[in-house]
């Protein structure tokens, strides 16, 4: 379809030029995309005033955000983006809370995400973290090649959880899951075995526990938080560690900080 001619206007006196809009000439008679379409190439046509160097900051912020996959606001801390990035492959080990919180945040946010051989992962613990079960798939059989299953759900997926069962995956095999990982743009989140080459690696331990204290009959008391301790470690900065708390507030499951401090290599020994 060629580009309706520009309607004619009466003869006034001449003035400042205004962005088109759905009720001017040349749409009529157009749908819906035409018309977008159409304002989007007379928009794109006129440069903004100052848009060599005020416009590009957003532009570039939106893209970073685009970029990075959430994580629950203690643990983003840790990472030089302030999440997970899209097209990587991320090792988790230690406590199952930090891998819920993962699942949690990317779901809430509106992203998709497939846990792969995990058939005991607390649903529940997720749920109450604010995970969005309509966008959790669970594949907690994946029969005797798990590693495909992930390559597969890659092609659809924001954030894939892999449980590897306690293999390990040859390096060849590992770059070219990683290859596919980088051209769909999702992250994969690897556990419960080796795979050489993660661009970061996240661990979680347990410190303790809150709200055990026990009731005036000798029973047990009610487990209300548990401390953790976080440390992440990756190619492009050095490692990192946070004591956070997992509380139960209003119904709701809570990521609380306690400390954050960076840790040197010398330390770190």
């Amino acid at each position: 379809m060629t580009e309706p001619a520009r309607a004619s206007t009466p003869s006034t006196a001449p003035t400042a030029p205004t962005a088109p809009t759905a009720e001017s000439a040349p749409l009529s008679g157009l749908t819906r995309q035409q018309r977008l379409d159409y304002l989007r190439r007379r928009i794109a046509g006129v440069p903004a005033r100052g848009e060599a160097v005020a416009g590009r900051a957003p532009r570039d912020e939106a893209a970073t955000a685009e970029s990075v996959l959430p994580v629950p606001a203690p643990v983003a801390a840790l990472l030089p983006r302030g999440g997970l990035s899209r097209g990587s492959v991320v090792s988790v080990s230690g406590a199952t809370s930090l891998l819920l919180g993962l699942l949690a945040a990317v779901t809430e946010s509106g992203g998709h995400a497939a846990v792969i051989g995990h058939p005991r992962l607390g649903v529940l613990a997720a749920t109450e973290m604010g995970a969005q079960l309509q966008r959790l798939a669970f594949v907690p059989d994946p029969g005797p090649d798990p590693v495909e299953v992930a390559a597969v759900l890659l092609d659809g997926m924001d954030l894939v959880v892999l449980g590897l069962g306690g293999i390990s995956v040859s390096p060849s095999r590992a770059r070219a899951v990683v290859a596919r990982a980088r051209s769909k743009q999702s992250t994969l989140v690897v556990t419960d075995g080796h795979w050489g080459g993660a661009e970061m690696r996240l661990e979680a331990r347990v410190q303790g526990y809150g709200g055990v204290a026990r009731g005036a009959t000798g029973g047990g008391g009610r487990l209300r938080s548990v401390r953790l301790a976080v440390r992440a470690q990756g190619r492009s900065f050095q490692p990192r560690s946070a004591c956070l708390d997992v509380r139960s507030a209003c119904g709701r499951v809570e990521w609380v900080p306690e400390a954050v401090a960076l840790t040197s290599a010398a330390a770190a020994r």
